[in-house]
């Protein structure tokens, strides 16, 4: 992108100002970076004005979605019947199921119950009941940009070691988001969502993140909720991804169902709990796109 640049130029970005007084000055930053041996994302991974609208437009669809979905998560429903309503409702608001045959996902949604770490595939053999918990995990498609962000819900009577494993997951993430910024690192994000886990008796899934989003739905790069601060890629401005730690109430351990190769199970049977943002870093802090 740069070579092609005057530096009395618009900047590729968008934003307006003079490629010297933009990204000139980003770029010149990651090259003092790169030169002490860190992690640096390329170029081509930092988002354009254009691509961030887009990819804000495509959260705010998401965001819809998964408050509309809130008032059918109730004892007695079926996820096969909240993943239809998903289906409909994100072609009635103009968008597309990202996950849907994503590498052969067959559903719209992903709704993972109790112990059920991730991607719980939708089905109407599978009712949810009071004392429930359940993430619904949303991705969205709009005008070719992708989003992506889950939440928790409660279903009837919870018992308050679910709701608090349920209110500390969602801590985790909102304590890892609060460590991004310019310049930062993705390290920083993982270690306050594990030390914070593990303060809480809890353990964080190590094998599965966060990711990249925005242009595809899986991008670089890979976030890990068990790193250490000051590792990891640089936080550069432009550069989009989700924060989705997966708590455990027991052990770290995980097991994918051979008979689906898609549902991750915690490997001791005991609940765990996940919230997800999908996050742009900017010059300033950060921006959640979608929720």
């Amino acid at each position: 992108m740069s070579d092609k640049q005057g530096r009395n130029d618009s900047c590729w970005c968008g934003s307006g100002r003079k490629y010297k007084k933009c990204h000139a000055l980003i770029e010149e930053k990651m090259a003092i970076y790169r030169s002490k041996a860190c992690e640096v994302p390329p170029l081509g991974l930092l988002k354009t004005q254009q691509q961030i609208q887009g990819i804000r437009d495509s959260g705010k669809l998401n965001i819809d979605l998964l408050d509309f979905i809130g008032d059918y998560v109730v004892a007695g429903v079926t996820t096969g019947e909240l993943d239809r309503l998903i289906y409909e409702k994100t072609g009635e608001l103009g968008g597309i199921p990202a996950t849907l045959n994503y590498n052969g996902y067959p559903k719209s949604v992903c709704i993972s119950i109790n112990d059920v770490v991730c991607h719980g595939i939708p089905s109407e053999r599978v009712i949810l009941r009071s004392g429930d918990i359940a993430n619904i995990d949303v991705s969205t498609i709009y005008n070719g940009f992708f989003s992506d962000s889950s939440r928790m819900f409660c279903v009837g009577d919870v018992s308050a070691e679910k709701q608090r494993l349920v209110d500390v997951a969602k801590e985790c993430m909102e304590l890892g988001i609060e460590q991004i910024k310019p310049w930062g690192f993705l390290g920083d994000v993982g270690q306050a969502v594990h030390d914070h886990a593990r303060k809480n008796g809890y353990s964080v899934v190590r094998e599965i993140g966060g990711h990249g989003i925005g242009l595809q739905f899986h991008e670089d790069p890979w976030v890990s909720y068990v790193s250490k601060q000051g590792t990891g890629m640089l936080l550069v401005p432009g550069l989009v991804f989700t924060v989705e730690p997966m708590i455990n109430m027991g052990k770290a351990g995980t097991a994918t169902d051979e008979r689906d190769n898609w549902t991750v199970y915690t490997a001791d049977g005991e609940p765990s709990a996940q919230w997800e943002k999908t996050v742009l870093v900017t010059e300033t802090g950060y921006e959640i796109l979608a929720y």
